[in-house]
């Protein structure tokens, strides 16, 4: 039996083996298809284990090594059928012969992260799994977690695990025991320094500093910057999230921030991070402290 599992959605794959080796009897064999040379091919298409009729076989990226894949097709019908074969690769050509000699005879998973639009999707989800381990959450909570945390179903996985240890499912108990993501954190900072709230501000500075870099910090801010500006610009018939990729949580805590500023407020920003960004490039000046000056002047 030949499975192809296709995709970036890490956790999905997990998922996936974890199932298939559950279902089978013995130790599975895992290979990094990267390492494996074309005489190791016969032993493990063809072979049976001396200890084991069966044999399930995980290789992942196989793709990747040019000395197998443009001629693995070829090996297919020499698959043994005591051998459960699962390939895993993030990305695959589908153009390639492999791929085409592969599809007529493998059962193919295409597993990839939830896309941006796909809060519904992710939120269906979420409630999902929270049911299956026994928790009762409201749509409200749900909906927080993701909000708070994201897409990232690793990390709204955990949360679900921390949650099921306290009695307490409260929206003020789950802010409190459930970290939120960076996006997040990035957008609280931001937040922060246009309410004008300059002690909060280097309180959070100086947490950004001990575990962000500062560049990719000033890359965030700038596209909360220009998303303003987008929603600033925009006509009454513009479809926002649709034309400029912005998630609509996104959008729906951008807008008040738009209406309390108003355009010139919103262009005063952009002009801050224009300057900003002119800096960066060329002063040899700490980025922290460029970063600091630009959040400062905003506050101020």
């Amino acid at each position: 039996m030949l499975t192809l599992l296709i995709g970036e959605n890490s956790f999905e794959i997990e998922r996936q083996l974890k199932a298939i080796s559950d279902s089978f009897m013995g130790d599975v064999e895992k290979i990094d298809g990267s390492q494996l040379s074309l005489s190791q091919l016969p032993d493990l298409l063809m072979g049976v284990s001396l200890f084991s009729e069966k044999r399930l076989i995980f290789i992942r990226g196989l793709s990747q090594n040019k000395a197998i894949w443009g001629d693995f097709g070829n090996w297919l019908t020499n698959i043994s059928d005591d051998i459960h074969l699962v390939l895993v690769e993030p990305k695959i050509d589908k153009r390639l012969a492999t791929y085409k000699k592969i599809k007529e005879k493998a059962v193919i998973k295409e597993l990839q992260p939830f896309s941006e639009y796909e809060a519904g999707v992710v939120e269906r989800w979420l409630l999902s799994e929270a049911e299956t381990m026994g928790l009762s959450l409201d749509k409200k909570s749900i909906q927080f977690l993701v909000n708070r945390i994201g897409f990232d179903q690793w990390q709204l996985f955990h949360a679900l695990e921390k949650i099921a240890l306290t009695d307490d499912i409260s929206i003020d108990n789950l802010s409190e025991i459930i970290e939120p993501s960076q996006q997040e954190n990035v957008f609280n900072l931001f937040e922060t320094a246009i309410k004008g709230d300059t002690n909060k501000l280097m309180q959070m500075m100086s947490s950004f500093r001990k575990s962000e870099d500062a560049y990719r910090l000033f890359g965030l801010i700038s596209s909360q910057v220009f998303q303003l500006v987008v929603i600033s610009s925009a006509g009454r018939e513009d479809n926002i999230s649709k034309d400029f990729s912005i998630h609509p949580f996104v959008l729906s805590k951008l807008k008040p921030i738009v209406s309390q500023l108003g355009s010139k407020g919103v262009y005063r920003l952009l002009d801050i991070f224009t300057s900003a960004d002119d800096e960066i490039k060329i002063s040899k000046a700490d980025p922290w402290l460029l970063v600091e000056k630009a959040l400062l002047k905003i506050a101020l």
